[in-house]
């Protein structure tokens, strides 16, 4: 990882990711306690913070093709700007509440062809050395969750203590320091694609391919494996635990995911990470079945942290998938599986919740979870290895710009 962050390029585009989602933790919390004191509504509340999340759906299937039409630095340079004046709008006094939900929509909607763009440039980055890329997602996976648990356990503490007007000019700071980073170290490469490609050619680039409709199908598991924590206050009071527990119940997939990826990058060879990405799709989701058992706090966040450390094959899920898409098309295909994942994150803890009402216990609802994910994992595995042998058999066509067709793979 050390020869990855050597790259002056990819150090730019890992610092401001690492400070966008920091930045975005902080706001979300800072939002939903804004909302909240001035409304005393908990349901206005929830709802400011569902916000920061649903509009990046629309986005991301229906912007991010703007990141394969434009050149991609100034795309994610000008989205970062408007997010900064956006945010240290949100950040005004006494701003009416339904500007404020607005000024909420456009964030994740701005973000959307951003987050394309520097998944796409990642990849061109690293164009000539897998292995570096695949370190380079390896990274990128450490930190973010790193940011994310920071702040899940500090976001709170911190905009109690510097108020929420300068939690989100601090959030705000950090798309400035995007823009900064990214005009100064990253190539300005013109656009991959042409602005004459299909909107969706992405979208149909993706479930055109059987190897990218197998992968998106073993990534969307995480749907399922989100589930304990939609659930985190109930399994606490079933396992006799604190209120305090919530917030460890919460942090153990994050931390498992950590040490996860660590292990994978510094001791499985990459070929065989590829290899094995149905089996530690399956055992992500199959961890989850001993919640039948019924197990107390200590072991439920080993469970839980055990789930989160094989469920580190996303990252390799991602990286075979970039691989494999052209690169005129790798924006909008990247929107269509972040899209995927939101969806079935969203439904999957929407559904975890309806099955723990009806069977009366979130524990059985989240082993139930696992159970159903690994009926669906196993054919996938069994599928995943028959192409990973037999690639030639895989491979399909995509029109480049310049009218030639070339191998996906």
């Amino acid at each position: 990882m050390a020869a990855v962050l050597r790259n002056r390029e990819f150090r730019a585009l890992w610092v401001t990711e690492a400070f966008s989602v920091a930045g975005d933790q902080l706001t979300r919390v800072a939002l939903a306690i804004l909302v909240f004191e001035r409304t005393g509504s908990a349901f206005y509340a929830a709802g400011i913070y569902a916000l920061t999340f649903l509009p990046a759906l629309a986005g991301g299937l229906g912007l991010s093709q703007l990141a394969d039409r434009y050149r991609r630095r100034t795309l994610m340079v000008v989205c970062a700007a408007i997010q900064a004046v956006v945010v240290a709008v949100m950040a005004i006094p006494s701003i009416p509440l339904w500007l404020l939900f607005v000024l909420v929509i456009i964030v994740p909607m701005v973000q959307s062809p951003a987050l394309a763009a520097q998944n796409a440039t990642t990849r061109e980055v690293f164009a000539d050395d897998d292995q570096l890329y695949l370190r380079s997602q390896d990274l990128r996976g450490i930190s973010t969750n790193t940011m994310m648990l920071i702040g899940l356990g500090g976001g709170g503490l911190l905009v109690t203590a510097i108020g929420t007007t300068w939690a989100l000019l601090i959030d705000a700071s950090t798309f400035v320091i995007s823009v900064v980073l990214v005009q100064r170290d990253v190539h300005n490469r013109p656009p991959a694609g042409s602005k004459d490609d299909g909107w969706f050619d992405g979208a149909k680039w993706v479930f055109g391919d059987r190897r990218l409709r197998v992968l998106m199908t073993l990534s969307w598991l995480v749907g399922l494996a989100v589930i304990p924590e939609g659930l985190a206050a109930p399994l606490a009071q079933e396992a006799a635990a604190p209120k305090g527990a919530v917030g460890w119940l919460l942090a153990a997939d994050p931390i498992g995911f950590i040490i996860g990826t660590f292990l994978l990058s510094h001791f499985v060879p990459d070929r065989h990470r590829v290899k094995l990405i149905g089996v530690l799709a399956t055992a992500s989701v199959g961890v989850l079945v001993a919640f039948f058992a019924k197990p107390s706090l200590i072991l439920a966040l080993v469970l839980l942290a055990l789930a989160g450390a094989v469920g580190a094959y996303q990252i390799t899920v991602m990286a075979v998938f970039n691989s494999i898409v052209p690169n005129e098309i790798r924006g909008g295909a990247f929107g269509t599986a972040r899209t995927g994942l939101r969806v079935s994150q969203g439904l999957g803890v929407a559904l975890g919740g309806l099955v723990a009402e009806l069977v009366g216990s979130a524990m059985n609802a989240v082993a139930l979870a696992g159970l159903l994910g690994v009926l669906i994992a196993v054919p996938m595995t069994m599928v995943w290895s028959r192409i990973h042998e037999a690639p030639e058999q895989a491979g399909s066509t995509v029109r480049d710009p310049a009218g030639r067709r070339e191998e996906a793979a």
